[in-house]
């Protein structure tokens, strides 16, 4: 039999069953003029598979335009091949696997790409589709990648002059923009989840998004809801605001609509699944790919997707694809991911633009869904695209697409009439001589302020502590309470990159040898010794035209108020001046792009604080975390009497601690993690995961806790934690009562959704079925703020899953009602065998309080 009636034979009586079955990646699509061989089709199509560019690849002479029927037939024989010789392809050297055939099943193959429609966009839709139509194909190829056009913006997309189209620029961070001057610093994703302020992530994100604007910025990269914090150790979580989908999910949408009302695009950010950084990326050759990401599509729905549902249907610009393989498919080039749960499930009609250096194929990634290339098109797309639409391995319409998805984003957000030049306040070096700039807006003080204030949780307060009543002597100790020795661009000298990625806290031997280097085998610090953190390390760092650290702060209060002021920010093991009556210990726990944390605590600073604590009565316990941080080895010292998780601040992070330390205002943050007892807690979400033995060069990350997350894990395994999720104390004291439960009528409670597709999903996911409301009390002597939780237990799910929270500040005495909707969504489960949520028969639970443990008011609903 000859290779063309085999391959014949083989489209027809196996193509389908093969391709569904292997989730045959599209850059198998390879087309020939002449019948090669098998074996070349084989490699080709192996090639592809594991992300190389294949099909653009090709010599001229071996490729033409063909049918898709015969482009199947070619890949399907050549599928075929692959699995007679796969057996021995392997195992090379023992039982290590080298061939990713091996995974072809894991990720079901969704195509075609759908196509933008416009829906809530469509007077944008229209425009761009207009302006596309008169684009040449070398202009739409230009439009989906990067090029460098001598900003710093993180990248940039090339203006078509005679079209009037601008460009754009791109930037981080989701906390503020980073790499320039005249900037502020935003709270961290982690301090916004810790306020459980949704207005305040409104105003966060309004606030960021003028500022972008100023510095003719198209794109903000973020907000941050991948990570959702699986890992415990996960060094990016602090960008992040949450491990609860629904808080995440809350503070994005809100943040999104914050951002976008400015005429700025956000990029929500990593989708999907991207849950560590160890072994994100393939190693240094590719003997290694990237870690995957292992989710079943129940666990993928009710947490991953979660919070990017909620920004979709904010009406987020664009999604940001991750760097690892999610079951075992990368995550730029993932047609399930991408084609279908984002463009077809949620309705997404903006574009998804790649990680920086995050896409591995060419035609796979164009197909699956990808439609922007960062930093550069150049290795995968750009002349390789215009090649590959040519000779047929992508439809010129799938670019078009893209173009049009991008253009449509431009129009929406009135980027073609009031925008500034993109990159305009974004010098390339900020050490040589450039234009002036100014991004900050005086409007943004307050939020800023109160940003930074309500992010601080105050998890023990005994003796009467806090807050402080003119103390006799104030003695501060720990690395943390100072600026770090430098916080500025150093021209030609490796430290102006600490300023750049937020590394100023570490050692500078410390950031060359081990940060920069992005080495698996690198030794990282647990802690920044050289000053307070604001925010963490890596792409999400921001460069502040000015920010104030805790010691600065307090020497301004000590001065106003005539208090003797200690300190001592070198020693391992202080001397307390016995006439201090009250002493502050300042830690950090220090987390950073490219790496994961080495543990949850250090004993250095440990020690210290014991050794503190072992002198002075009142010792206050200030923590800058950008993580779990745990207490274990001094939470029970007598001495420690007080333990502030400040997180990370921005810009005001002194001024708002001192705020608080002195009682101008009442602490009201929650934690939106819970810490454990001791690192056992956590179980097997404690570590990232890698693989040995025969998946040594595919590395493996199995979630196989489901849904059971943080306070579920906690619950589910009967562990008690030493601060809950949702924990947070205050000056002041409160009381939730009179719950009252309302199944609306009327309205459908059928068990499947029926709604038409709109921007984040079936629209009656999004209908009130139900409305509580409960009363809050301030029953204490101050004013204060609380935080009142509901959380919902769903027939066959977690013990409680949140489902609502709303923050209220109330003097003394004063009582509010609380409303919470919840949607058909928040009571829903994700059926895998229906494809759809479903509302289950049976009783629900609802339960109100303050914490994720201290829940005293309950009602029920049946449906």
């Amino acid at each position: 039999m000859s290779h063309d009636t085999l391959g014949r034979r083989v489209c027809v009586c196996v193509l389908v069953p093969v391709l569904a079955s292997l989730s045959l990646r599209p850059d198998a699509l390879c087309f020939f003029s002449r019948a090669p061989s098998l074996p070349q089709l084989a490699i080709a199509t192996q090639q592809i598979a594991r992300g190389h560019r294949a099909a653009a690849t090709l010599p001229p002479s071996t490729t033409m335009a063909a049918s898709p029927r015969a482009l199947l037939c070619a890949a399907a024989a050549a599928v075929g091949l692959a699995l007679s010789q796969g057996a021995h392809a392997q195992s090379d050297g023992g039982n290590v696997i080298n061939n990713d055939t091996h995974f072809y099943s894991q990720s079901p193959p969704v195509y075609p790409s759908p196509e933008i429609v416009g829906a809530e966009w469509s007077d944008a839709y229209a425009k761009a589709k207009a302006l596309v139509a008169q684009m040449t194909l070398e202009e739409k190829v230009n439009l989906t990648g990067g090029v460098d056009l001598g900003t710093g913006c993180s990248g940039t997309i090339s203006p078509i002059k005679r079209l009037n189209f601008t460009g754009m620029c791109l930037s981080d961070a989701g906390n503020g923009l980073r790499n320039t001057d005249l900037v502020n610093s935003y709270p961290s994703g982690i301090h916004v989840g810790a306020s459980w302020n949704k207005e305040l992530a409104f105003l966060r994100g309004s606030s960021m998004g003028g500022e972008f604007k100023r510095k003719g910025v198209n794109v903000l990269l973020g907000p941050v809801v991948g990570p959702a914090w699986r890992v415990v150790r996960g060094g990016r979580n602090w960008e992040g605001f949450s491990v609860d989908p629904y808080l995440s999910g809350s503070l994005v949408y809100k943040s999104v609509l914050g951002i976008q009302e400015q005429g700025v695009q956000t990029s929500v950010k990593h989708y999907i699944a991207n849950e560590q950084e160890t072994y994100r990326t393939p190693s240094s050759g590719g003997a290694k790919e990237a870690v995957s990401s292992n989710v079943d599509d129940k666990t993928m729905h009710e947490v991953y997707l979660w919070p990017f549902q909620d920004a979709v249907k904010a009406g987020t610009g664009n999604i940001m694809c991750s760097y690892q393989r999610i079951n075992n498919s990368y995550g730029c080039a993932n047609s399930k991911t991408l084609n279908g749960l984002l463009k077809t499930e949620l309705g997404f009609q903006g574009f998804v633009v790649s990680d920086w250096d995050a896409q591995h194929a060419g035609v796979a990634a164009a197909l699956a869904g990808m439609d922007m290339a960062m930093p550069s098109g150049s290795e995968f797309w750009g002349k390789h695209l215009v090649e590959a639409v040519k000779n047929g391995s992508v439809p010129e319409s799938r670019v078009t697409d893209m173009a049009t998805r991008i253009v449509t984003t431009w129009y929406q957000f009135q980027q073609d009439t009031l925008f500034p030049e993109p990159g305009v306040g974004m010098p390339k070096d900020v050490t040589a001589p450039h234009k002036f700039v100014e991004g900050r807006d005086l409007s943004a003080r307050p939020v800023l302020f109160q940003g930074a204030v309500e992010g601080h949780v105050l998890v023990k307060n005994t003796k009467d502590t806090l807050p402080l009543k003119s103390p006799r002597m104030l003695s501060l100790f720990g690395y943390s309470a100072k600026s770090p020795d430098l916080f500025a661009p150093v021209a030609g000298a490796i430290n102006s990159q600490t300023w750049v990625v937020g590394a100023e806290s570490i050692d500078i031997n410390e950031f060359i040898s081990n940060v920069i280097s992005f080495s698996p085998n690198a030794t990282h610090s647990s802690i920044g010794r050289n000053g307070t953190l604001i925010h963490g390390c890596g792409s999400g760092a921001t460069t502040p035209a000015v920010f104030t650290a805790p010691f600065e702060s307090l020497k301004v209060r000590a001065a106003r108020d005539d208090t003797p002021l200690f300190h001592d920010f070198v020693s391992a093991e202080p001397v307390v001046d016995p006439l201090t009556d009250t002493c502050i210990v300042f830690g950090n726990a220090f987390a950073c792009e490219g790496f994961d944390r080495p543990g949850l605590y250090d004993n250095y600073t440990d020690t210290l604080i014991r050794t503190v604590a072992g002198q002075c009565s009142k010792t206050i316990v200030v923590f800058h975390n950008a993580g779990i941080r745990l207490v274990d080895n001094f939470v029970d010292h007598p001495n420690v009497t007080a333990i502030i998780f400040a997180h990370l601040p921005g810009r005001d992070s002194g001024d708002a601690l001192v705020s608080l330390l002195y009682g101008d205002l009442s602490p009201s943050g929650k934690l939106p993690y819970t810490v454990a007892r001791n690192q056992s807690g956590y179980g097997h979400n404690l570590n990232p995961d890698w693989s040995e033995g025969a998946l040594e060069n595919f590395p493996q990350s199995d979630f196989t806790e489901g849904v059971f997350l943080d306070y579920k894990h906690f619950d589910k395994e009967g562990i008690e934690p030493r601060y809950e999720f949702g924990f947070g104390l205050s000056y002041t004291t409160f009381n939730i009562s009179n719950i009252k439960v309302n199944a609306l009528q009327g309205v459908n409670t059928a068990e499947y959704p029926t709604g038409a597709i709109v921007a984040g999903g079936q629209s009656d996911l999004w209908d009130v079925l139900v409305i509580v409301n409960v009363d809050v009390q301030n029953t204490g002597k101050v004013a204060g703020a609380e935080v009142a939780q509901l959380y919902v237990a769903i027939p066959n799910g977690p013990t409680k899953q949140l489902r609502g929270f709303e923050k209220r500040l109330l003097q003394p005495g004063e009582v509010s009602t609380v409303e919470f909707k919840l949607t058909r969504r928040d009571l829903s489960v994700w059926n895998t065998a229906a494809q759809k949520w479903q509302l289950q028969r049976g009783d629900y639970s609802v339960l109100v309080g303050s914490s994720s443990k201290n829940l005293p008011v309950r009602g029920n609903i049946n449906f």
